[in-house]
């Protein structure tokens, strides 16, 4: 960790977004790394994990290492990541065609996604999509730190 904040951001971009190149999750992955850099994740986020991060570098050909490194080192901006990442992986229409429709299609296991939907107090049993569940969790933790008294 390069820098210490006192202040702990959530990382409130969904794993549903894309940048311009249209990869779902990078954006995100690249704000995770950028936080915990900065020591502004909170705990309990994965800096760069085995979920989705995993699944978006290993479809897009990229080494997990040399990405947080590039992130680390040279902080770049969202635009500047995605670059390196068209220069270092495999970015055609076809593999994130293919990567997208992974995350689109990921849903968590029937015990987490019944105790995200408790915890979030979803009532339609049939969200199970791990980017909605993920989501609803990131907005609920910004509603607790808000309305803490």
């Amino acid at each position: 960790m390069a820098t210490e904040t006192k202040d702990k951001i959530v990382p409130l971009v969904s794993s549903g977004t894309a940048g311009p190149l249209g990869a779902l999750h990078l954006p995100r992955l690249w704000l995770k790394v950028s936080l915990a850099n900065a020591g502004a994740l909170p705990d309990g986020y994965d800096e760069c994990g085995q979920g989705f991060d995993a699944m978006t570098l290993s479809a897009l050909g990229i080494d997990r290492q040399r990405a947080i490194d590039f992130i680390r080192q040279d902080k770049p901006t969202y635009m500047e990541f995605e670059e390196w990442v068209v220069a270092n992986g495999k970015t055609d229409k076809a593999t994130i065609e293919q990567h997208n429709a992974a995350i689109r299609g990921y849903h968590h296991g029937d015990d987490l996604a019944h105790k995200m939907r408790g915890a979030s107090k979803i009532n339609n049993t049939s969200v199970k999509d791990a980017v909605t569940l993920n989501t609803i969790e990131d907005l609920d933790e910004v509603h607790a730190k808000l309305n803490r008294t």
